[in-house]
């Protein structure tokens, strides 16, 4: 990857945490923008460390169910990941626990996906 895709996935990432923190039924709390665009080099950095231990975790589960289930696999390791930025990040808190790691990590998805439909990336 290079830098400026790095930018762009930061500042869309940023700009999603945002988004979703102002939607009061997900319980995704983030303080201010710029702790939003921390929180998202938290999470890239998380990701980027803990996908590979997980999905070597996660590999004879998925063999075993002949990759039936890596989707949610890959879900909850995105779920994982959300959490643990969380955890790490003061003024990023997830107010209802797990579920708010769930919901958050699909909305995360979600609001992404539409940014970047919108941009043309």
């Amino acid at each position: 990857m290079d830098f400026v895709t790095v930018l762009i996935v930061w500042v869309v990432t940023s700009v999603s945490l945002l988004i979703i923190s102002k939607l009061p039924f997900l319980g995704v709390e983030i303080d201010t923008p710029g702790k939003a665009f921390f929180s998202a080099a938290i999470l890239g950095i998380v990701t980027a460390i803990v996908r590979p231990i997980l999905r070597l975790v996660f590999a004879v589960p998925n063999f075993l169910t002949f990759d039936l289930l890596s989707g949610i696999f890959t879900f909850m390791i995105a779920v994982v990941c959300f959490s643990i930025a969380a955890w790490l990040v003061e003024g990023f808190r997830l107010r209802f626990g797990i579920w708010s790691a769930v919901i958050g990590a699909f909305a995360l998805t979600v609001v992404n996906s539409v940014i970047y439909r919108l941009l043309g990336v």
